[in-house]
């Protein structure tokens, strides 16, 4: 990015910024970003958040809910008008009606929810409105904001000492045996670089299909291209460079530093400068029953990745001057989701382990004055809790009905029957699920549709049962409805 440029994108910035913050005078607006590392239900969520408020449904644990000062919540046109809609309408028909998950997104969305509300008791007691924007991601962009200081020769470095390490050896072997048939020194051949950024993408992907691994390798977009894809942009690999010789020109070596920096220029810059500087609030949602299925490797990735999270947010206390001059996040959640799929006797223990995985990030964090919180969470539970018998013991267990193709102890289901799953414990002391307490495998997880909701006379679907799913909201966003 050029200096002219740079000051162009600042200024620009600054009144978006400046826009933001006299709307805030006129009508209250939080924005809330929505994202989640791999296979972690985020559209899950803002489905199930915006249903709850919409429908009008109690949602105990958020105070204003409980007092009975939410009086409705509609949507409303979305600010951003090049932003996408998030598809609200065809994530809850897919839920609610055809009781299946909606697809996964792969492109930013937003969607606005404008909630009425009686304040509480006070000087400013009163009807009063707040503006939800909310900013659903793929948490793989998030991870592309630590690209934004590195340089092309440090990022490769790191890419491939850390494709070395025990757990990613046998997927980054055959990447590693493209990458030492290039010589960055060679022509600036179009078709070596196409193959060699395939052959890189080849092993995300395969790190993708692994827990969380992904989340610690950007490029995020190598993966959800978006409208992006087929951009030379997205044509770039690592390379073995010498850490003190500068790249010659029409290099191999050039071509993908160059693509490198583009990639900054036009994918991050501008996601950070557009959507994510703007975020006032943020949850993180992460699938840590799958990590530990995996096993202690799985967990040290997923750690490592929830570090980095929390290193991107410029967070902090939120006020009028800081939206003016240092956008910033100033409450961050984390969410353990599918807590449907484990016995409540671990529900508490599955929260634990998460706010043991994110304590060391937590403490810096919370140092700069922002809010760190854990949870975890169903956004929509499809089990119920029941029990079966193994020889002379009785064992807590969850019962729904799983996917067609999903195999139960032998027997493969249609999608129609249900089934009892004992699905294993978690620890008392997380620090044992870090230490392979659990063995790797040893948890059982099916895939379950979604419940069947009762329909009343007047054929309305009853509402979505959750999981802790109200305590989430009243960490986000209760203060705001106070």
């Amino acid at each position: 990015m050029s200096f002219l440029t740079g000051i162009a994108a600042r200024a620009g910035a600054t009144a978006q910024t400046l826009w933001d913050a006299g709307s805030q005078l006129l009508q209250p607006t939080l924005r809330l970003g929505v994202t989640g590392l791999a296979r972690s239900g985020k559209t899950v969520f803002t489905t199930a958040l915006v249903h709850h408020l919409v429908e009008g449904h109690a949602l105990p644990a958020l105070r204003a809910s409980a007092q009975g000062r939410i009086r409705r919540a509609r949507l409303d046109h979305q600010p951003d008008d090049v932003v996408p809609r998030f598809p609200y309408e065809e994530h809850v028909a897919a839920l609610v009606k055809e009781r299946r998950w909606p697809r996964s997104t792969e492109r930013i969305g937003e969607l606005r929810l404008d909630i009425e509300y009686e304040r509480a008791a006070g000087w400013r007691q009163g009807p009063a409105t707040l503006s939800l924007d909310i900013v659903d991601y793929p948490g793989e962009w998030l991870l592309d904001l630590a690209l934004i200081d590195a340089d092309y020769r440090d990022w490769s470095r790191r890419t491939i000492e850390a494709s070395g390490r025990p757990a990613r050896a046998a997927l980054a072997a055959p990447w590693h045996e493209s990458l030492a048939a290039l010589d960055p020194a060679g022509s600036a051949d179009e078709m070596v670089a196409e193959r060699a950024s395939e052959a890189f993408k080849t092993y995300l992907a395969a790190l993708r299909a692994g827990p969380e691994a992904v989340a610690t390798t950007p490029p995020g977009r190598f993966l959800m291209p978006g409208d992006l894809a087929g951009s030379q942009a997205l044509t770039f690999a690592p390379l073995e460079l010498s850490p003190d010789r500068p790249s010659a020109p029409k290099t191999l070596a050039a071509l993908m530093e160059r693509r490198f920096e583009a990639y900054k220029t036009h994918v991050v810059r501008p996601f950070f400068r557009d959507h994510f500087q703007r975020i006032d609030r943020q949850i993180v949602l992460v699938d840590v029953l799958a990590a530990v299925d995996a096993g202690p490797a799985a967990l040290a990735e997923l750690e490592e990745a929830l570090d980095q999270v929390l290193l991107t947010f410029r967070t902090g206390r939120s006020s009028f001057f800081a939206h003016l001059f240092s956008p910033r996040a100033d409450r961050v959640l984390f969410a353990a989701t599918k807590a449907d799929h484990v016995h409540h006797t671990s529900h508490d223990r599955l929260e634990a382990l998460l706010r043991l995985l994110v304590a060391r990030a937590t403490r810096r964090t919370e140092a700069a004055g922002a809010r760190v919180g854990t949870v975890a969470l169903a956004s929509v539970r499809a089990t119920r809790e029941t029990s079966v018998r193994e020889g002379w013991d009785t064992l807590q267990a969850v019962a729904g009905t799983p996917e067609p193709g999903e195999r139960v102890g032998g027997e493969i289901f249609d999608g129609k029957a249900e089934a009892a799953v004992f699905p294993g414990e978690l620890p008392e002391r997380p620090e044992e699920v870090l230490e392979g307490a659990v063995p790797p495998g040893s948890l059982r997880f099916p895939r379950f549709r979604p419940p069947k909701l009762a329909v009343d006379a007047l054929g309305r679907s009853g509402r979505l049962p959750h999981i802790r799913l109200d305590r989430a909201l009243e960490f986000l966003i209760g203060d705001y409805l106070s």
